[in-house]
């Protein structure tokens, strides 16, 4: 694990290509630009053997009061090109992307890079880490639950979903489900849930944000 160089962004849209076949990747403008605004916010997870991009984050520093609970991906993104990371105001840390080749996935890539992810937001002082986590196998639920249904049964552990479920076990916790959030993914159907990890040295955080309380308020827990 490192933090992303100019010399990794072929490697890194090449892993996009190979995550998302079909959707547009990284471009070079975007990730420069991240490493522009925000160079300790961008990691990569290299193979020591090849040299090669198995895994990469991105993320930028948000003022959550800035954007509505149910904003999309490309609003806490600035279209992906991070231009609104405000590390003076903000004190969330927005989790933008995470990606592990489809090929290394259960060998402890992504659990490494959250946890860099997470030592970061300790390091900067921020309180808490979200992100929006796309309901990946929501697509197979769809006919029979609502998206909050199958939202549910992952948080109690009684479905599990490729994304969100590896998010609870790395502490985080589902504060509500928004539409539209990756609009044309075909595996969320736009659906995703707004996921928290609150900094153990602010807790609760500072401004006791009324929108985190959700599920907590109707006593849906992860197991």
């Amino acid at each position: 694990m490192r933090t992303t160089t100019p010399d990794d962004f072929s490697g890194i849209i090449a892993l996009t290509e190979e995550t998302y076949p079909g959707s547009p990747p990284w471009s070079t403008a975007q990730l420069a630009t991240h490493r522009q605004v925000f160079p300790d916010g961008q990691f990569v997870a290299i193979d020591t053997a090849t040299g090669g991009v198995v895994g990469m984050a991105a993320s930028l520093i948000v003022l959550w009061d800035d954007y509505d609970f149910d904003s999309s991906w490309r609003d806490f993104t600035d279209a992906g090109y991070f231009r609104n990371h405000d590390p003076d105001h903000g004190h969330t840390l927005y989790g933008a992307e995470v990606m592990v080749s489809p090929g290394r996935r259960g060998l402890g890539i992504g659990k490494a890079i959250y946890a860099a992810r997470l030592a970061l937001a300790e390091r900067l002082g921020l309180w808490r880490i979200r992100a929006g986590a796309r309901l990946r196998g929501y697509h197979r639920h769809a006919p029979r639950l609502t998206a909050r249904e199958y939202t549910d049964r992952v948080v109690r552990g009684t479905l599990t979903d490729a994304t969100l479920s590896f998010q609870l076990r790395q502490g985080f916790q589902v504060l509500g489900v928004v539409p539209n959030y990756l609009a044309h993914d075909p595996e969320s159907l736009g659906w995703a849930a707004v996921i928290e990890w609150r900094n153990p040295a602010f807790s609760p955080p500072p401004d006791r944000d009324p929108r985190s309380t959700d599920y907590a308020r109707r006593g849906v827990v992860s197991t």
